[in-house]
């Protein structure tokens, strides 16, 4: 069953600044530290839709994911911050964000340190085709090790296809040609195994709870659509989709691997 906590932030901690989207670490009402995505950055809310939707996905699959957690700024906080463009990013994303659990003391996935499993690998590599996540390559490979464990962070990227909606199941037809450039891809070498695990873990029912979790407020106009049930369907449709034509995505990322052995 999918459930995301709504947490209030209460204090700004300090920025990221090695992310695009200046993406921080606040402290929330729970005394826990999150690394906050802003709703007013420049990929705006379908960033943080596509930072939901695919991070959790990614826990149904069981792949290792911080926790998710809806955060509401309140509008003093940007009057408390000295940084004027800190402050505007803050007054433009008043309301309700998303935010990842902070894993304090972590370090970037590095291959000469770490070594993932042939069945994570490939279900990484698996989960990124089918959210058609272009972020995990060698130059941003968004993955931390913690606590001796592989971490997966930064899912905003993902389902780009809907930043211009056309035809989005059919979008789901297509293979991923950039996985050739996935960092974990030549550890891989279990993928289809993988794709009939996958395809048992994501079932329609919790695919259709997980998009009615988008909020109204991420939801912006769009003239293809009559409302915004019908922008949740498009995404339940999608997903659905890409699980019927799976075996598209999974021999492209096959044959690409098919490089490295």
């Amino acid at each position: 069953m999918i459930d995301v906590r709504t947490v209030m932030a209460s204090r700004y901690v300090t920025p990221l600044r090695e992310g695009g989207s200046l993406p921080a670490i606040i402290e929330a009402d729970d005394d826990g530290l999150y690394v906050l995505k802003f709703r007013g950055a420049g990929q705006g809310s379908k960033a943080l839709i596509a930072e939901l939707l695919a991070g959790e996905i990614a826990r149904l699959a069981g792949l290792p994911v911080p926790e998710i957690v809806f955060v509401e700024l309140p509008a003093d906080l940007a009057r408390t911050e000295p940084d004027q463009e800190i402050s505007d990013l803050i007054a433009r994303s008043v309301g309700l964000n998303i935010a990842l659990d902070y894993l304090p003391g972590s370090v970037t996935f590095e291959p000469l340190v770490y070594v993932p499993d042939p069945a994570l690998a490939s279900a990484i590599v698996w989960f990124d085709a089918f959210v058609c996540n272009v972020d995990r390559t060698a130059r941003n490979v968004n993955m931390l090790i913690w606590h001796r464990r592989l971490w997966l962070i930064d899912h905003g990227a993902a389902l780009y296809f809907h930043h211009a909606w056309k035809q989005g199941e059919e979008f789901a037809k297509h293979p991923f040609g950039l996985i050739k450039d996935h960092a974990l891809l030549k550890y891989a070498s279990a993928l289809a195994q993988v794709d009939r695990e996958m395809k048992a873990l994501l079932n329609a029912d919790q695919l259709a709870a997980l998009v009615e979790w988008i909020p109204d407020s991420w939801l912006t106009e769009d003239s293809g659509f009559s409302g915004k049930g019908a922008q949740r369907a498009a995404y339940l449709n999608f997903f659905q989709a890409r699980i019927l034509s799976s075996d598209i995505f999974v021999q492209e990322a096959i044959r690409a691997r098919a490089a490295y052995v």
